[in-house]
This record gives C-alpha cells, sequence and structure tokens, in this order.
C-alpha cells in the first residue's frame, strides 16, 4: 500500500469512526427522551455513571487506565465538569421538552459561541471572515428558536415548557462553549484518557448530589433508557476520540452534521415529531455558518503550514 493510500484509508475510517459516533450520541438522546420528563441532575447521573464502564475498557485496553486517574490540575478537572454538568443538565432538559431535531440543531450554536468566548476571554484574533460567519449563524439559531420563546406568553403548559426548553438548549451551548474552552487549557498539559474520565467521575457524583433534592421512582423501562443512554454515551466519546486520532479535525468535524438528519429520522419514526419550515432553515444556515469556520479553519492551517515551511531558520 502506498503512503497516499494509507492516508486516504485512515482518513476514511476516522470520517467512518465520526459517523458512528454521530448515530450512537443520537441514540443516546433518544434514550433520553424516551425516559420522560425526569429530573435533569437523575439524568446526569445515569449519563456519566454507566458510561464509565466502555471508557475504563478502553482505557484498560490501551493500558492506561492508571494514568487516567493521574493529574497535576485537579481543579482544572474540577471546574471543566462543574460547567459541563451544568451544561448537559440544562441540554437534557431541553431534550425532554423539544422535538429531536430542534434539541440536535440548538445545540450547533455552540462552536459559534466558542469563537466569540475566544476573542473574549482568551484574547484571540477572530478575523472577518469567522465573525460573519458567527453572525450568520446567529441569525439561524435565531429562526429556530424565536418562533418557540414566543409561546413563553402562552397559557398552554406544554407551550411553556417548549419555550423553557429552547431557553435551556442555548444556555446549554453556552455553557459546552466555556467547557470546551476549558479543555483547551488542559490538553497542554493531560492527556485525552485523563480528561474523559475524570468528567466522568465528576459529573456522576455531581449528578448524585442532586438526589436529596427528588429523583423520581423509575419504571423499568426508564431505568433501562437511562442506563443505554451512559452506555452509548461512553461508546460514542470512544468513537468519537478515535476518530481524531485517524483523520484531521477540519476532515471530520463537518460529518456532525449528519446528526440533524439522523434527528429528523430518528424524531419522527420513534415520537412523530415533524420539523417545522422555521427549524430546517434555521438549521440549513447554522450549518453552512459551521462547515465554512471549519473551511476557514483549514485554510488557515495551511497558511501556516506553509509559512512554516518557507521562514528562513533563526
Amino acid at each position: 500500500m502506498t503512503s497516499s493510500s494509507a492516508i486516504s484509508g485512515n482518513a476514511l475510517r476516522g470520517i467512518a469512526l465520526k459517523i458512528a459516533s454521530v448515530a450512537i450520541f443520537v441514540g443516546m438522546s433518544t434514550c433520553i427522551k424516551a425516559a420522560g420528563q425526569l429530573p435533569a441532575g437523575q439524568i446526569v447521573f445515569f449519563r456519566s455513571f454507566f458510561a464509565i464502564l466502555p471508557i475504563v475498557i478502553m482505557l484498560a485496553w490501551r493500558k492506561e487506565l492508571r494514568q487516567g486517574l493521574t493529574t497535576a490540575h485537579p481543579w482544572g478537572h474540577i471546574a471543566r465538569g462543574v460547567v459541563g454538568v451544568m451544561s448537559m443538565g440544562l441540554g437534557f432538559f431541553a431534550l425532554t421538552r423539544l422535538p429531536l431535531t430542534d434539541a440536535i440543531t440548538l445545540n450547533y450554536a455552540q462552536p459559534l459561541l466558542v469563537i466569540v468566548f475566544s476573542a473574549i476571554f482568551l484574547r484571540e484574533a477572530i478575523h472577518m471572515y469567522r465573525w460573519s460567519a458567527v453572525l450568520v449563524g446567529l441569525v439561524g439559531v435565531v429562526t429556530i428558536s424565536w418562533p418557540k420563546l414566543t409561546l413563553f406568553g402562552a397559557e398552554d403548559p406544554m407551550s411553556v415548557d417548549m419555550a423553557a426548553g429552547v431557553l435551556a438548549a442555548l444556555v446549554a451551548a453556552a455553557m459546552s462553549a466555556v467547557a470546551l474552552l476549558l479543555v483547551r487549557r488542559l490538553v497542554h498539559t493531560e492527556k485525552t484518557a485523563t480528561i474523559v474520565l475524570w468528567f466522568s467521575l465528576t459529573a456522576s457524583v455531581a449528578g448524585l448530589c442532586t438526589a436529596p433534592f427528588g429523583w423520581a421512582a423509575l419504571t423499568f423501562e426508564q431505568t433501562a433508557f437511562l442506563i443505554g443512554a451512559g452506555f452509548c454515551g461512553g461508546v460514542a466519546q470512544i468513537f468519537m476520540t478515535q476518530s481524531y486520532r485517524y483523520a484531521e479535525a477540519s476532515t471530520v468535524a463537518p460529518f456532525e452534521y449528519t446528526s440533524m438528519i439522523l434527528g429528523i429520522i430518528v424524531g419522527y419514526w420513534a415520537f412523530g415529531d415533524i420539523p417545522t419550515l422555521h427549524t430546517i432553515v434555521g438549521g440549513a444556515i447554522v450549518i453552512s455558518a459551521g462547515l465554512f469556520i471549519i473551511w476557514r479553519e483549514r485554510q488557515l492551517g495551511l497558511e501556516r503550514g506553509a509559512a512554516r515551511k518557507v521562514s528562513p531558520p533563526q
């Protein structure tokens, strides 16, 4: 096999793993939605605790289990865990109040907000092209959100629930963006295994701490759905991590948006959800902005690489 064939094969493997991770994450969301309107902290516990098993198996197989708990920055992991748990809880709340496609699509606001927060908190230089894409993407988010946010004044409790779900989804996306910035700091000193395992443990403990505030009594079916959601979350995390080992982020990242197509199919098949025109149009706008940002990041990476090659030694 030639070098170029090997690279092509690795890229295809990375893409396949990414698509598999997206499909399993949609399966996780489906399990959570099927379990019904349960306390968010209870869902966080099941999602995080039962995700630990596949993660531990992966780390043991790669002989990284001991390294997974070793860290010089426990408070960094805890801070990331607290923000991540809050994002997860709000996202699960939104998932139980919104159609599956809407909950998935609103989460696409996260990469747009990462750029905004990077400029505000990390002082990163963001140029006109990416700012333009962010503004266009936020127009798409408003297109999806506005019809439901206006339901806050409605008398129908279901309408109010849906409006609250949209608000929770947007705050969850913002907190997820903050969590990603915290992860960016951790990756300079911590292994991926350490970051993943510490987050799962922190989230499990945080979810368990909400038990005194009222957990619901679960039926057998609800318990099965929540355990399945946790296991799916752990497996999807592994597949997603592995996908970036075989291909560049700019190659596999666009396939994140296949979740909208899967969300429409599964939402209709499992819950009878039919996406509105606002969701489809707004989702298309957000996805287009996201794809442009990914393309722009790739171009900037190529330009930096070329500059390094032609730079004379100092």
